[in-house]
């Protein structure tokens, strides 16, 4: 299995990933961690130096903080990309946050930070890994404007299911986390999705499985959605297994160094 998105400069993992790491490495392939945050990209490259190649990593701006980001924040980030080519395997997570972000000023700024990532990674021909809570159908429509169709583009966590048809449409991808044991939305979602059009992920630290005693969510959760998926689609869970582990290869291009 891989979760291909994770957290691991947040502080609930940060400071235990020598010991976590040996024991994900029993049961995952790969882990991605996602920076999000302009503050973490030091910390995410000496993570991935550290314990490469199980560890990947991709390098956004989170829409969240779309409040607190000033121009010479993005340009850092963007310079900081264009530096480290070499060892990202994306650009994410970018895109839309209208949970969060309620005012009209500032969900249009959030839009133009969006299309500034995407033609990076249209420039760099990277994957975009797509952030869209309440907002699925703006941002497909800033992806569609910006000829992102048949493009690696990566909805993960997606919970709009009437966006399905417009993602199957344009070619695009979805990844599916731990929650979908509880969200009739997130099942139907698998139930529509193609099988080789979805990857597996656990956004950790967030999602921990209280009821299992989970202090904070962990990349070997991946599990909960790969059996849940299996049972949605009646497929054996080798097959999701074996499916969506070369989706997440060929889609983020993952080798062993």
């Amino acid at each position: 299995m891989i979760d291909i998105h994770c957290h691991l400069e947040q502080k609930e993992l940060y400071g235990k990933l020598d010991d976590l790491i040996p024991k994900w490495k029993k049961e995952l392939k790969f882990i991605i961690s996602s920076c999000a945050h302009f503050e973490d990209l030091n910390k995410t490259l000496a993570i991935y130096e550290k314990y490469k190649p199980f560890v990947k990593i991709c390098i956004g701006l989170h829409p969240e903080f779309i409040k607190e980001l000033k121009e010479e924040n993005i340009e850092g980030v963007i310079k900081f990309i264009h530096r480290h080519t070499s060892e990202i395997s994306a650009i994410g997570e970018v895109g839309l946050d209208y949970h969060w972000i309620k005012e009209p000023f500032w969900r249009e700024k959030q839009k133009d930070l969006f299309v500034r990532f995407i033609r990076l990674a249209r420039e760099l021909n990277f994957p975009l890994v797509v952030h869209s809570w309440g907002s699925t159908l703006d941002a497909i429509a800033i992806l569609e404007k910006e000829n992102m169709k048949n493009k690696k583009v990566l909805f993960h966590l997606l919970q709009d299911r009437k966006a399905v048809p417009k993602i199957v449409e344009n070619n695009w991808f979805v990844s599916i986390g731990p929650g979908i044991a509880k969200s009739k939305d997130i099942k139907k979602i698998a139930r529509d999705m193609l099988i080789d059009r979805i990857m597996l992920e656990t956004d950790s630290p967030w999602f921990a499985q209280k009821e299992q005693g989970q202090e904070f969510g962990e990349p070997l959760n991946v599990k909960i959605a790969l059996e849940k998926i299996a049972e949605i689609k009646t497929l054996e869970k080798s097959y999701v297994e074996k499916k969506t582990d070369k989706t997440a290869k060929e889609f983020f291009m993952l080798k062993k160094e």
